[in-house]
């Protein structure tokens, strides 16, 4: 959680957030990306859009036009004193009724376009999302600043649906200005000049404070997070132990009040602004266009035009006047959706560090000699502080290393640097006497299995839960299933009321949850699905009592007979199994040999033995 510190210093935009109007007007660049998505998500549905809107345009110039004729036809038709001849007007009528019915088919049709490209466009997008946040590196993932991209470009894959029909309703409107704008002009060239003299000042209101909302936005990401975060945490089965045993309900919900009023605040003094300003300046082109229905009405009763033409005019300059307060509006609501729309991009546009050589290596098949630390060192991202440094050793191939060592000693970060989900910040790590970095890094990871403590409970079926260690094989089931009786699972699961096809966890409906042994069992049966050469098992059995976790390694190691293994244990008499033993002291090697050669020495390791075998008695 974020210190409070951070949550009051974001109260204010940053100053490097707020966006001027030449910035917003360059955000549309986007669009063209932007559509060519859409483009690429469905090219007959956004052909279908465009020609219906095509369409529309033109029909409220028809409209008002017919309804100019029909007003002037019944005009006439009062004037006459004998028989009268109705053809002619009910004709106009029908073509009205005609017209109307054409333009409330196409309204739907465009609607359900609309709605299904758009559905189409976000669930294009939250694929991509996934599919490329699987390509970056563990350590960015691991970063603050990393998780606000990562924010603010989850919430454009569905937010950013509504741009396309902005955008497109905006083509729409300009085509239909352009109709409307020919009969103003016949009639008077300075009608469309009050119109826009009406409308720019509104205009610019709008760019102003939606510069201001997407400042607001942009610099409180992280605080959206937390309180995301505590909304989460606050209201979840995986916490309610915790928040009723601690009685944290109120100190959660205080939490989450402070960060929120604090926002609510700051948005309601921008949307206060926006609103008495806007009723300002929009009062301006109403005042601009009676100003014209004036000059239109002295025209009228001086004979000059007629009634129809009244209508006709009348209707066209409101109906122009509403299109360009809509359109100068939308502009400015568009160039805010296309700063957001950036985001999403500059995600896309992230790129890993740990990257694949130009002409990889293949993984040895088998491993010949195994992997070698050459002063190896890594600190993670903004710490000062080491993680592990100076390690030099040898893991043999075939060989079964323990790694122990204090809470914070560096053997999970051993581990995830010996699977390449880190890289080095100094020294080297070789494989069969080549730089790990020369070798394929897909094949790298197919050759490495790895469970770690803190593995994922996946609220899928136990078959599904297994099949992730190796999820091409997901449709193998008796590979799954010797998995899970390899891992001691398989009676666990037999006991479930739909055995394999048990959806695991109380998320979803007939669920039915696990103990935290069970669930490491299941666990680890995704090690046995894949035919890894380097097996990594990070206290994955941590639940388990010391009987069923000397069980499981006893098991562990006689099903990976030939293959290279590392274990990670905090019970020594688990680890003594190891063909070697490398205590980590404060991220750097302080002992490596056998468990007899390590009691031989005396060292730590026999002390924290001695002192961990003495709790047994």
């Amino acid at each position: 959680m974020r210190e409070q510190s951070k949550g009051t210093r974001a109260a204010t935009p940053a100053s490097g957030d707020k966006k001027s109007f030449r910035e917003q007007m360059g955000a549309l660049k986007n669009l063209p990306k932007f559509f060519r998505l859409i483009w690429d998500t469905s090219k007959s549905m956004t052909i279908g859009n465009l020609l219906l809107r095509l369409v529309k345009s033109s029909l409220p110039l028809a409209m008002l036009y017919i309804g100019k004729l029909i007003i002037d036809e019944v005009i006439r038709l009062i004037a006459i004193t004998g028989e009268r001849d109705l053809n002619y007007l009910w004709i106009l009528v029908a073509v009205e009724l005609g017209l109307a019915i054409l333009s409330d088919i196409i309204n739907r049709g465009i609607t359900l376009l609309d709605s299904l490209l758009g559905d189409l466009f976000s669930n294009r997008t939250s694929v991509a999302l996934i599919e490329h946040a699987a390509t970056l590196d563990l350590a960015q993932f691991e970063d603050a600043t990393f998780y606000d991209k990562l924010e603010r470009a989850r919430r454009q894959t569905v937010s950013r649906v509504v741009l396309m029909s902005q955008v497109l309703s905006q083509l729409q409107d300009m085509v239909t200005i352009g109709f409307l704008a020919v009969g103003l002009i016949a009639f008077n060239p300075w009608l469309i000049l009050i119109l826009l003299v009406a409308v720019i000042p509104s205009f610019l209101g709008e760019t102003h404070f939606n510069e201001r909302s997407y400042s607001l936005s942009r610099s409180w990401t992280p605080e959206r997070r937390e309180l995301d975060y505590l909304r989460y945490i606050g209201a979840s089965d995986e916490t309610a132990k915790e928040i009723k045993t601690f009685n944290l309900s109120g100190f959660l919900s205080s939490r989450f009040k402070l960060l929120s009023d604090r926002y609510y605040n700051l948005n309601k003094s921008i949307t206060l602004k926006r609103a008495v300003w806007g009723s300002i300046l929009s009062s301006l082109g109403a005042l601009a266009y009676y100003g014209a229905y004036v000059f239109i009405l002295f025209q009228t009763v001086a004979g000059v035009i007629t009634v129809g033409t009244l209508t006709f005019l009348a209707g066209s300059f409101n109906s122009m006047r509403g299109l360009l307060q809509g359109i100068m509006t939308r502009f400015s609501q568009i160039a805010e959706s296309a700063l957001y729309l950036q985001d999403l991009f500059d995600f896309l546009e992230l790129r890993p560090q740990i990257t694949p050589p130009t002409n990889p290596l293949t993984i040895p098949r088998p491993i010949q000699q195994g992997f070698t630390f050459e002063d190896v060192g890594f600190k993670y991202h903004n710490s000062e502080r080491w993680a592990v440094r100076h390690l030099s050793f040898h893991l043999r191939a075939g060989e079964k290393l323990a790694l122990v060592g204090e809470n914070g000693a560096g053997k999970t970060t051993l581990v995830k640097l010996l699977a390449r989900l880190y890289e080095p910040t100094e020294g080297r790590i070789l494989l069969d006497g080549k730089d790990l970095r020369e070798y394929d890094l897909n094949d790298l990871r197919h050759q490495v299995g790895i469970i770690f403590q803190d593995y994922v409970r996946f609220q899928m079926t136990a078959s599904d839960n297994i099949a992730i260690g190796q999820i091409s094989n997901i449709q193998d089931h008796d590979r799954i299933q010797s998995s899970a009786y390899k891992s001691l699972a398989d009676p666990v699961i037999q006991r479930l009321p739909d055995k394999y096809e048990q959806v695991l966890g109380k998320r979803f409906n007939k669920g039915v949850e696990l103990s935290g042994g069970e669930w490491q069992k299941v666990a680890l049966a995704r090690a046995y699905m894949r035919d890894a050469q380097l097996l990594i098992l990070d206290e994955p059995t941590s639940a388990l009592d010391a009987r069923a976790e000397h069980e499981v390694f006893v098991r562990f190691s006689e099903l990976i007979e030939g293959k290279t293994a590392v274990l990670i244990s905090h019970r020594f008499s688990t680890v003594r199994m190891a063909d070697r033993i490398l205590f980590l002291e404060q991220g750097q090697l302080k002992e490596l040999g056998s468990h007899e050669e390590l009691l031989a020495q005396n060292g730590k390791y026999a002390e924290l033995f001695k002192l961990q075998a003495r709790g047994y008695l």
